[in-house]
């Protein structure tokens, strides 16, 4: 088969979720003897052509000068029209819809029989409260035209496949992200960050409204915990949510933003030694950190929702207000003596027979075997 990413920032991974997937599966697929074809930024700091026996093209991008938002629909088109008039793919796969809509309808890929495209439509867009009503609309606009123009969709989270499904009666194949178990984890990283083993609670998310931060704050302010076992929040603060939390909550004694940790064996250490992770993404699908978050071991309470409950089941506390966040923390030495043990080590075997990046590979090669066989 001959496959196509469009819509990442390029491999190797250096930038997110799409990108770290498609590194997993394209190297996976080239290794079974697929040709496999990743697209990438100019910008991408890897200038060679080839990757672990994927292919990669290089495609100018204005993002560097005009910013990710609008640059990113030219990067987009501009890949798209390479694959279409350079290229002979049999599918393309499209990581995400939100940039790829204006080149759907002018190729009009719709009426092509070949390439096959297949969309991962990702999160619900068009919920996250970061953009504007008028964005919003325009992202409810493209989510109705990448379910018209792509032959078929993916989707990474079961409460994405029944969002579709309910909305516009339209099937999606249910493919997640995946993640690798460690056992490698070197307390030492701690020290770096003032912490002990299990005397810290961790929270890791782009600090966004839809993420919830602010009902994971205020239950720990006002909980038993405030003052003993600090709240840890890993990520990036140049976001305007991000700069309102450090104005608000930067000057209380045990709330400490250490902004992003890319190193990933330090960052996967400070998971691990937590006594509880926190995940409060509402409208996203499968979400990665929350997939290395159980692979690490890590106790999870997460915000209460249909996607977050697709994957944890009933390997988590969930919580739908700061109220009950308060009473976790105010019953958190109980909590994780009765439960921690056996839910962590259930989440690591759900990783190991659902979302180890091998057995995502499977799925992904008999996916794209069975798209060619449809007429």
């Amino acid at each position: 088969m001959k496959i196509a990413f469009i819509s990442t920032r390029g491999i190797p991974n250096n930038y997110g979720g799409f990108e770290q997937f498609a590194e997993y599966i394209s190297v996976g697929l080239a290794k079974r003897g697929h040709e496999v074809t990743v697209y990438s930024p100019n910008f991408h700091p890897y200038k060679e052509n080839s990757y672990k026996g994927v292919r990669i093209k290089h495609i100018y991008s204005p993002e560097t000068w005009m910013g990710s938002s609008v640059g990113s629909f030219f990067y987009d088109f501009a890949s798209l029209k390479d694959a279409l008039r350079n290229e002979n793919f049999d599918i393309i796969y499209e990581a995400g819809y939100t940039s790829i809509i204006p080149a759907y309808i002018w190729f009009n890929v719709k009426k092509r029989k070949r390439p096959i495209f297949t969309t991962n439509m990702d999160g619900l867009e068009n919920k996250r409260s970061k953009f504007s009503p008028m964005v919003r609309c325009f992202l409810d606009w493209e989510e109705k035209m990448a379910v018209r123009y792509s032959h078929y969709l993916i989707a990474d989270n079961m409460g994405i496949h029944d969002y579709y499904k309910e909305k516009y009666g339209k099937e999606s194949k249910f493919l997640a992200y995946g993640a690798d178990i460690h056992d490698d984890f070197n307390v030492e990283y701690l020290a770096e960050f003032g912490l002990r083993p299990e005397e810290y609670y961790i929270l890791i998310a782009r600090l966004e409204p839809e993420n919830n931060i602010v009902m994971t704050i205020e239950g720990y302010l006002n909980s038993k915990e405030n003052g003993r076992r600090p709240l840890i929040i890993v990520g990036k603060a140049n976001t305007p949510h991000g700069k309102e939390l450090v104005e608000k909550y930067g000057k209380e004694k045990n709330i400490r933003f250490v902004g992003g940790i890319y190193d990933f064996e330090k960052l996967d250490s400070v998971r691990h030694f937590s006594l509880a992770y926190f995940h409060g993404h509402s409208v996203g699908g499968t979400n990665p950190s929350l997939l290395e978050a159980m692979a690490a071991g890590c106790f999870v309470l997460a915000h209460d929702n249909i996607f977050n409950r697709a994957v944890l089941k009933d390997n988590a506390l969930y919580y739908p207000s700061a109220e009950k966040v308060t009473e976790y923390f105010n019953n958190i030495d109980d909590i994780t003596k009765k439960t921690k043990v056996t839910s962590t080590a259930s989440n690591i075997e759900v990783i190991r027979n659902e979302y180890s990046w091998e057995h995502l590979v499977d799925e992904h090669e008999r996916y794209f075997k069975w798209l060619l066989e449809q007429k």
